[in-house]
């Protein structure tokens, strides 16, 4: 592999798991929520144009860590409704939400293969309050940086420098994939090269581009 290469990060929602879209469509199917007003607060929540009464954006203080899960589902809930206009129940909300999120084996097997050719790996998830995986996470991953336990979400540089830190890399060692554009950009602003997932192949043989032959894919 080049010299100047020696460490991938990950994200964890749509590159380790199911793509979003489909995921959160089955709970939004299941929960019988209203998914065009759904899309709408999303929207609006991702624009900061909603914010909790002490004006944070509530999903960046989700990610932070910074307001409590039960916190969170009820001013989520509070913004939805089900598609007979009924209230949505608040409780276990996140749970329900991220239910239908399936490990992706493929890329779990693309880190562990890295990792045995000599590769540090990191995950970097920004967290909703969900349960991982991590019983998965110990063969995957030197380090696992998850944004409510360290105060810090991306894309903010900072996260994407502790990832680093702890995998015991530099920024410009590393190759950062994730499925959001904003959070691939920010990575490459600190000199990390950037990989947008959009599918489990696609990345392989990116990831095999950057680091050489020996990550290709099985039979390639």
């Amino acid at each position: 592999m080049p010299d100047a290469l020696r460490g991938i990060i990950t994200d964890w929602g749509g590159v380790l798991t199911a793509p979003l879209g489909p995921t959160i469509d089955a709970w939004l199917a299941a929960d019988r929520i209203d998914r065009d007003h759904y899309a709408a607060v999303m929207r609006e929540w991702f624009a900061g144009l909603r914010t909790t009464p002490e004006g944070a954006n509530a999903i960046h203080a989700l990610e932070r860590g910074e307001i409590p899960v039960p916190e969170f589902e009820r001013i989520l809930a509070a913004e939805l409704r089900l598609e007979d206009g009924g209230p949505v129940p608040a409780e276990g909300l996140i749970s329900r939400m991220f239910s239908s999120f399936r490990p992706v084996d493929e890329m779990y097997e693309v880190m562990r293969r890295a990792r045995g050719r000599g590769v540090r790996t990191a995950l970097l998830s920004n967290s909703w309050g969900n349960g991982y995986p991590r019983d998965r996470f110990a063969e995957a991953f030197d380090a696992v940086v998850i944004s409510g336990e360290v105060g810090m979400r991306k894309p903010e540089s900072d996260i994407f420098l502790l990832a680093a830190e702890q995998s015991g890399l530099e920024p410009r060692e590393c190759v950062f994939i994730d499925d959001l554009e904003h959070n691939v950009e920010a990575a490459m602003d600190l000199g990390m090269i950037g990989i947008l997932h959009t599918d489990p192949a696609t990345t392989r043989t990116l990831l095999a581009e950057a680091f050489g032959a020996e990550l290709e894919p099985a039979g390639a």
